[in-house]
């Protein structure tokens, strides 16, 4: 019985049915997070077990259809996955380059490169692994971490589309209904639509890393590359399921291509490629599907890792140089910097003109520089821009974090434009 202003005693209510199911997927996220590559040994042994079994008694079909394969195919193929590798390391530098990012594109690769040891356990371990790296190696040049992770959603937009449009391949091979593709294709379009409307959007870390898509040449320059990475892909599945002997059309290596990035997502480690071909054509023959599979991860595989041995070179190249070049190394940036052009640094300089009406010690926001001359919000190029003009005596930071033109700057300013006029006067 209650007493004067306390509450009853009583049972606490039992949560739902869906708070109970979000218990539970809380808990199997926790789990997985905490257990990804026991998980993802115990799911690529379990899928050999499956391809074992569905092998037995064909091992010799198996044996002869890897050992009839030309060393010319399996080069071929090698060098096709290191020009998607290389595609998408560009359509990946664009969108970074876009964000706000002046990482240099050598020093961009070679962190793109460490997703081919990261995609080994698992696909979204490799995306972890070269963000990672990107960071730790340009930390001052590449947008935070949020931008980043939104930087991959341009890439993996365009190749969701080419997989929604190309998806009627899977209709034969899986037995699925005609209109299930349309269905795709309408949300893939629906969720490209949103993030085009998100990358409009400014004043944010994460719409930063959509900034590509905000102009045309941005948006085609990805979808180009990314169209490069997958017909490459697309070629080598064509090439090794000929090579084995299956009988092969460009569409069943674009299903087979959609099965294997699909697959790639869940925790089956190398038996990926195995598992892919043989559920998309194990019906014309276990053996050489299974085979063209393995084939397929063993290329990749080395591909990867041929740009990584590239990368590890690169980087040791470059450590040496930079020692026997100390003067380089440590000197000041000059107009060849790439993070810094003359045309960035005059944008920068006519908007703080244009902004304090040409006149010297006017504070100026960055934020205002930044709309000026049309850069996203928290753009790194804006800061090291600022910088490189202090160091020439152009500009001043002030003690609330605005900048100003110096006496200095105003003048220099005028006098480029006196002379941009006498040249326009003259034309």
């Amino acid at each position: 019985m209650p007493v004067g202003g306390s509450k009853p005693i009583g049972l606490a209510p039992r949560p739902g049915a869906a708070g109970r199911l979000a218990e539970l997927t809380a808990s199997l996220r926790e789990f997985g997070r905490r257990r990804r590559t026991l998980i993802t040994v115990v799911g690529s042994l379990a899928t050999a077990a499956i391809l074992l079994l569905l092998l037995a008694g064909r091992r010799h079909e198996f044996a002869a259809a890897i050992s009839d394969v030309a060393v010319w195919v399996l080069g071929v193929s090698v060098l096709a996955q290191i020009v998607a590798l290389v595609s998408r390391s560009e359509a990946w530098h664009l969108t970074i380059e876009a964000a706000g990012g002046t990482v240099d594109r050598r020093v961009l690769y070679r962190a793109s490169s460490m997703q081919v040891l990261g995609s080994v356990i698992n696909g979204h371990l490799g995306v972890a692994a070269r963000i990672a790296a990107l960071r730790r190696s340009s930390p001052t040049v590449s947008p935070q971490v949020p931008t980043l992770i939104a930087a991959e959603f341009p890439i993996l937009a365009v190749e969701a589309v080419l997989a929604a449009l190309a998806s009627f391949t899977l209709i034969a091979p899986l037995g699925l209904p005609w209109w299930l593709p349309l269905i795709g294709v309408a949300v893939i379009a629906t969720v490209s639509a949103g993030l085009r409307h998100l990358a409009l959007r400014k004043g944010r870390e994460l719409w930063s890393g959509l900034a590509v898509l905000r102009t045309l040449r941005g948006g085609s320059l990805v979808i180009a590359f990314v169209l490069v990475a997958v017909l490459a892909q697309i070629f080598r599945n064509w090439l090794l399921l000929h090579a084995v002997g299956v009988d092969a059309s460009i569409f069943d290596a674009v299903a087979v291509l959609i099965a294997l990035v699909t697959l790639g997502q869940l925790p089956v480690g190398p038996t990926v490629g195995a598992a892919a071909t043989v559920l998309i054509l194990g019906s014309d023959g276990v053996a050489a599907a299974a085979a063209a599979g393995v084939l397929m991860t063993v290329t990749g595989t080395i591909g990867g890792l041929c740009f990584a041995a590239w990368a590890g070179a690169d980087r040791l190249w470059s450590r040496s140089w930079g020692r026997a070049s100390p003067r380089r190394a440590i000197g000041s940036r000059d107009c060849d910097d790439p993070a810094m052009s003359r045309r960035d640094l005059a944008h920068v300089t006519t908007a703080l003109w244009n902004l304090s009406g040409g006149e010297a010690d006017v504070a100026v926001d960055v934020a205002e520089v930044e709309d000026a001359i049309g850069r996203g919000r928290g753009d790194m190029r804006t800061p090291l821009d600022l910088q490189s003009l202090g160091e020439q005596g152009v500009v001043v930071a002030l003690a609330d974090g605005s900048w100003a033109l110096t006496p200095q700057g105003v003048a220099r300013v005028a006098q480029d434009r006196e002379l941009s006029d006498r040249c326009d006067q003259r034309d």
